[in-house]
């Protein structure tokens, strides 16, 4: 029978051995291969992995969602306040984090009998008493308080910056220096200040001299003719080595300047200009040789006599601030009597000088433009209750923005915080000419305002804070987020008993109650509710 097209599977006779299709012992040749090379087998394979896979997902999961807990982000209140009546405060804030919950906290210094319940003076003090005290960030709560002899002088803190130390906060009370665990309140070392050293002015946080691997601490008194310099143990406070007289030296504030080479500079103010003292030259004259490096440049050129070297020779220079970088030999501004003045602190060169008549207040630093550069807020005194708020160029010291205010009483130096788009947001105080209620402002004029680079012709004013402001910081508490006021207000003579309040500010809240303000002829074209969201939109950097 012959094969048809509806048969196709038929095989003819004969066609096994010369049809053209496979025959059954090749079929069976190809299955065997297959056996062979373990097909079959494999499919098996790939059905387990993927059930493997699935289960170690499965696994992970089930661990990120139920076995690791996720972290707890803090809880804000976006306005707090703590007041205490009849009680005296001072001119110090820190901005600190106490607890390591990653939220900065606040430190300040209040004399009272009590803080709270359960918090009085401590026996053997004298009442009231000097408290220093720790404040939640978040909520305004107490952490801790220390009751110390009163009366207080001064108070530093963030002294733990250098891995290793052990001490945290510093404070001049009484005839005694105590140094207080930022952390617990806990007293790390008491000892009685120095004879003839009862310093004005906090102290310089010096490498480690006597060999303990704990920075040690320099006092520095002055007076109208001399600074005489004692070396203390950052371990103990014990004195190490021998009091040095600085003749004919008449500064305060001292700086610590760090060179490329690692040699420390102390910078000290002359009616001649700015000089720097290697630390190595006073800790020999102390009766200590140390391992303190020298800078073979920065020698060249010291006096033979007195060992100071020129920084920047002018008129008498009245303010030294250390504008902040990574590594040594930061950059210096400089202030004179008529003139702010940028020096580099490697080579000790000129950057620019900007010419100005008397500075109000100590500037600041923040980013106006995007060139990475930190530009610098001044306020200059132009007469009649007025002052000119400028920011001038940190790198080339040209004027980029300015506004003229009155010169509102008790008005707290300009601020700045930085934000992720590499410009800041800009604070400062005082009181719109038009707004004043005579030609003479008063405290009861006075205003905060809010610049933002990128509508430079507005201004965000806030309302007025009527009390005496003893300090004032604006800053984040959280890395990268929450940028606030923090404000302490009080009597406003010195040493008065009154109502002392401190309180913070949530400033993302400040710019939904504050009003928009245009200046000069180059006002922004957007509405006052643009503005406002464009300063809601901002997301803040630890510079």
């Amino acid at each position: 029978m012959e094969t048809t097209e509806g048969d196709p599977l038929k095989v003819g006779e004969g066609e096994a051995e010369t049809g053209t299709g496979p025959s059954v012992t090749e079929l069976k040749k190809k299955k065997s291969c297959k056996e062979v090379l373990g097909f079959s087998k494999l499919t098996h394979w790939r059905t387990a992995v993927f059930f493997l896979s699935l289960f170690l997902c499965l696994t992970i999961v089930f661990a990120f969602s139920f076995i690791i807990p996720c972290p707890v982000r803090p809880q804000y209140l976006s306005t707090w306040n703590r007041t205490f009546s009849e009680a005296v405060t001072y001119d110090f804030l820190a901005i600190e984090d106490t607890n390591n919950d990653n939220v900065m906290d606040v430190l300040f210094v209040l004399k009272n009998t009590e803080i709270g319940q359960n918090k009085t003076c401590t026996a053997g003090l004298p009442s009231p008493c000097v408290f220093v005290l720790a404040v939640d960030g978040t909520d305004g709560e107490t952490l801790w308080g220390r009751a110390l002899d009163p009366e207080f002088h001064w108070a530093q803190c963030g002294l733990d910056a250098e891995k290793g130390r052990s001490w945290h906060c510093l404070l001049s009370h009484s005839d005694q220096l105590t140094a207080v665990d930022k952390y617990t309140g806990e007293i790390q070392w008491q000892q009685p200040q120095p004879a003839g050293l009862n310093s004005t002015a906090p102290v310089l946080i010096v490498p480690d001299l006597d060999g303990d691997k704990i920075s040690d601490v320099a006092l520095v008194a002055s007076d109208l003719t001399q600074s005489r310099l004692a070396f203390l143990s950052g371990t103990t406070g014990v004195q190490i080595g021998t009091t040095v007289v600085l003749d004919s030296i008449e500064t305060v504030n001292h700086l610590l300047h760090c060179t490329t080479d690692g040699s420390y500079y102390v910078l000290i103010k002359k009616g001649s200009g700015l000089y720097g003292l290697a630390l190595w030259r006073i800790a020999a004259k102390a009766g200590m040789e140390g391992s303190l490096q020298k800078d073979k440049d920065w020698e060249d050129d010291a006096n033979a006599t007195s060992g100071l070297v020129p920084i920047y020779e002018s008129d008498p220079v009245r303010q030294v601030l250390r504008v902040e970088q990574t590594g040594c030999a930061p950059k210096l501004l400089l202030v004179t009597a008529n003139s702010v003045a940028l020096v580099d602190g490697k080579h000790r060169q000129l950057l620019w000088r900007f010419n100005t008549s008397a500075i109000l207040t100590e500037p600041s630093f923040g980013h106006f433009n995007k060139d990475d550069v930190l530009d610098v807020v001044v306020e200059e005194d132009i007469g009649n209750y007025t002052k000119r708020v400028m920011i001038l160029d940190g790198k080339s010291g040209g004027l980029l923005w300015e506004v003229n205010l009155l010169a509102s009483p008790n008005s707290p130096r300009p601020a700045a915080i930085h934000t992720i788009n590499s410009f800041s947001i800009f604070v400062f105080w005082g009181t719109m000419p038009s707004q004043a209620n005579s030609s003479e402002p008063f405290e009861s004029d006075r205003h905060s305002y809010l610049l933002h680079p990128l509508y430079a012709g507005v201004l965000l004013q806030s309302a007025n804070v009527m009390d005496h402001i003893l300090t004032f910081h604006a800053t984040l508490l959280e890395k990268g987020r929450h940028a606030a006021y923090i404000l302490l207000t009080g009597p406003g003579a010195v040493g008065a008993e009154g109502t002392v309040v401190l309180s913070k500010r949530k400033m993302k809240q400040e710019v939904l109650d504050s009003r928009v303000l245009h200046i000069g002829t180059g006002g922004s074209a957007a509405t006052s509710e643009e503005i406002k969201d464009a300063f809601g939109r901002l997301r803040f950097s630890d510079w």
